[in-house]
């Protein structure tokens, strides 16, 4: 026996190491620190000889040599509750990955000699496998009852260790325990004491069926090498995540695996909880005729699948559930191959839609899918966006920045943690305002907007005003008391607005607007009040010439157009609204992992970071099937936006903070124009003739848009408010000089600062903040900077 524990003692432990020998009976614990081997086996070899004794074991990493002086080199006997054991604090350095194969049998007895072999065979498996992937040599052990493999690795005990030694047993458990034999997991702590071989292991009574074994050192390399950190976290990573698994479709809500394998034929030896859901070790690997073993499925608790094969020729535990549904469900890929080329389809649809501008002819829309199925695929694998924009395109010329505002807004209803988006279209009349508005309406689903325009207490007392509707208001000037309700709208997003009156029998009554609706305010010069326009995407309409031309000529050929040539809905219409339907059934809890690393140009405005942060959770939304997923434990389904998200949001951002809108500057558009006349003449100072002369706008237009003006009790503000590089005051000025006699007159000068001007317009709106190494941490769908 001492030779066994000189043998034992020079694998597991380092020349001049303190290690604790701890014994364990049904009353008592023993313990000792030894520096001196042949001091330890001393001790030791009078406690194996006690039949009372069930087991002797010894710490594995490295212990504070601090610690010998609690029992320096001697066994304490029934130690006390004062006399303390080695902590997992006490480890000073990692040493060894502890792997602990045990036959699954009732607690307090030994192994019978079959499941003894098992769990030697399952260690042996372990450790060709472990090798494959370039592990080198371990120690491996009998235990008396199991096996053990021992690998030298080289740590700190610190939390990272203990995370990656637990995601190593958590890998190994996953791949290769069964219903006969387990990989414990338990053993990632780094105080874990560990079987002393060349001592008994005596757990129960000895029979003949289930006897006392020896446990032994059964093959150690010369030298052990250390595992490095890479391969650890190799071994680590092959345990599937959660996040990994793919998410059944929404039309297949409550898909379950266990009914899927049963129906294709996939039956499984075992299975066994995991992560909150179930996985199954199936009976042959699908995937490679070359081995029967090794492959498994796994659904998690959120429903998301996972399937793969631990062998390396396999694939090595990567993802391979799409492949697998694939060849069980052939008529599936055929739909998917279908929808790709329909996709391909909606893309040449939308560009025949903008080539209409060239004059290329009418769109002819193919035939569409049934609309549901089609608008899941595109939720699932699709571009949402790019859809909708392309049903957009095939009604409305132009303005597709708007109709990106107009999609977000509707987007941000099914986001729980919004603030919504409400979007405020400013532009001169008959310049398709209120077309664009009417088309992006068809794409809402009946029961979710109002027709027609309604007043500020008939709002109120509408029954049918279904939550997440979208109300319009076109051109119309706006009530005290519908600029009250926009008011409560964007601030009370996520609660209905009240209104209390009094009955003609002078009792109370309580109206409400449904929460969640969304508002799209067409006006000529904004709402009148600047609260309202805080709060709101400010976009404006396109009013250039050559949208004039494209317009023009879109009417042309539609007057050339013979009854049934177009259909009133296309295909990509339909869709669309079946998207929204589907969409109106989800809230999403939205979370951005990077929204530390976005940078605002300007913050002044506190308002336009929350309407970024917005419009990236309504962008992800739009992609919730195809964004990693977790369901919060009060049952919300949370959606990890990507740096894609991000990107899209931040190019209509942008936007509207520079050609198409006034969001940082809350300008309206002939505002814009006007600035952009007087930065363009650059003079230091200039007259309202001056800018007849530039603009040949009228007397009263440019006035009204430098100084504001007064209208029903509203007041429009106009640039002299808005922008810092203009000023004005009033003095007397030369008109003319006749004869001597010099004609002055009282007027109004401004003053152009050019250097203010610029600083107030530097930089772009936002970006992401790549740090020093100019590295992110995006999901692969997107990166933007500007």
């Amino acid at each position: 026996m001492d030779g066994l524990l000189r043998e034992a003692i020079a694998r597991l432990a380092g020349p001049g190491q303190v290690i604790e020998v701890r014994a364990l009976s049904d009353q008592h614990t023993h313990s000792g620190y030894f520096s001196d081997p042949e001091a330890l086996v001393r001790a030791v070899e009078p406690l194996d000889a006690d039949p009372s004794i069930h087991g002797i074991y010894v710490t594995l990493n490295e212990v504070n040599p601090a610690l010998l002086s609690r029992r320096a080199n001697r066994i304490k006997m029934r130690l006390s509750r004062k006399d303390a054991t080695t902590s997992d604090a006490d480890i000073v350095r990692r040493r060894f990955l502890p792997i602990d194969i045990d036959p699954v049998r009732p607690s307090g007895v030994s192994s019978t000699d079959a499941e003894h072999v098992l769990a030697l065979q399952k260690a042996d498996e372990i450790a060709a496998w472990l090798a494959s992937l370039g592990f080198p040599e371990p120690v491996k052990g009998d235990s008396g009852n199991g096996a053990h493999l021992l690998y030298r690795i080289d740590l700190p005990n610190d939390d990272a260790a203990t995370a990656l030694v637990k995601g190593c047993l958590a890998a190994l458990d996953t791949l290769f325990s069964d219903e006969k034999v387990t990989v414990d997991t338990a053993n990632f702590n780094a105080g874990r004491i560990w079987k002393l071989y060349g001592t008994m292991s005596r757990k129960g009574d000895s029979t003949s069926e289930r006897p006392h074994r020896r446990s032994r050192v059964i093959s150690a390399p010369g030298s052990l090498q250390v595992v490095g950190r890479a391969l650890l976290e190799q071994l680590a990573a092959r345990l599937p995540a959660e996040e990994q698994g793919q998410k059944p479709a929404a039309k297949e809500k409550g898909f379950d695996l266990r009914t899927w394998l049963a129906q294709h034929g996939l039956s499984f030896r075992s299975e066994k909880p995991y992560s909150g859901g179930t996985l199954f070790v199936l009976d042959q690997c699908p995937f490679s005729s070359a081995h029967k073993d090794g492959a498994f499925a796994i659904q998690f608790g959120n429903g998301a699948v996972f399937a793969g094969c631990k062998h390396t020729s396999c694939g090595g535990g990567t993802q391979r559930w799409a492949e697998l549904r694939a060849r069980y469900e052939p008529d599936r890929a055929a739909k998917r191959k279908q929808f790709e080329q329909k996709q391909k389809q909606w893309n040449k649809e939308r560009a025949k839609a903008k080539a209409e501008n060239e004059g290329n002819g009418p769109v002819k829309p193919a035939p569409s899918p049934d609309a549901q199925t089609a608008a899941l695929d595109v939720l699932e694998h699709g571009d949402p966006v790019d859809l909708m924009l392309t049903a957009f395109a095939q009604e409305h010329v132009g303005d597709e920045i708007l109709a990106r505002c107009l999609i977000l807004s509707m987007a941000s209803q099914a986001v729980k943690n919004s603030e919504g988006l409400h979007v405020s279209v400013t532009g001169d009349s008959g310049k398709g305002k209120t077309h664009a508005f009417k088309k992006m309406m068809r794409q809402v689903p009946d029961r979710y907007k109002v027709r027609g325009t309604v007043s500020n207490k008939a709002l109120y007392y509408m029954k049918d005003l279904a939550p997440r509707s979208v109300l319009m208001s076109d051109d119309t000037e706006l009530s005290d008391g519908i600029q009250e309700i926009l008011k409560s709208a964007t601030s009370n997003f996520h609660e209905p607005i009240t209104h209390t009156t009094v009955t003609k029998d002078l009792t109370c009554r309580v109206c409400t607007i449904p929460e969640r609706c969304v508002w799209w305010i067409a006006k000529k010069e904004g709402t009148g009040d600047d609260q309202v326009m805080n709060r709101m995407l400010t976009c404006w309409i396109d009013e250039s010439h050559e949208q004039d031309a494209r317009v023009l000529a879109a009417k042309q050929r539609k007057e050339q157009q013979e009854p049934g040539m177009l259909p009133d809905e296309t295909p990509e219409l339909v869709t669309c609204r079946a998207i929204w339907e589907i969409l109106h059934e989800q809230m999403v809890w939205v979370v951005i992992p990077y929204s530390e690393r976005i940078r605002f140009h300007a913050i002044s405005n506190r308002r336009n970071p929350d309407m970024l942060y917005d419009l990236i959770k309504s962008h992800a939304a739009l992609f919730f099937l195809q964004r990693q997923q977790k369901t919060a434990e009060d049952g919300t389904l949370c959606i990890y936006a990507g740096e894609a998200d991000f990107a899209a949001a931040n190019e209509v951002f942008a936007q509207l903070s520079g050609t198409s809108g006034g969001q940082e500057s809350k300008l309206t558009r002939r505002e814009a124009d006007l600035l952009a006349a007087i930065q363009r003449a650059d003079r230091p100072e200039f007259t309202i003739q001056d800018l007849q002369e530039l603009t040949g706008w009228s007397y009263s237009s440019i006035y009204r848009t430098l100084k504001g003006y007064d209208s029903r009790g509203k007041n429009y503000t106009g640039l002299l408010e808005k922008c810092p590089a203009i000023s004005f005051t009033d003095r007397t000025v030369t008109m003319s000089e006749e004869e001597g006699v010099t004609v002055r007159r009282r007027t109004e000068a401004f003053a152009w600062n050019r250097g203010i001007y610029r600083h107030w317009t530097a930089g772009g709106p936002c970006w992401l903040d790549r740090g020093p190494g100019g590295g992110g941490n995006g999901d692969g769908n997107g990166t933007a900077t500007l």
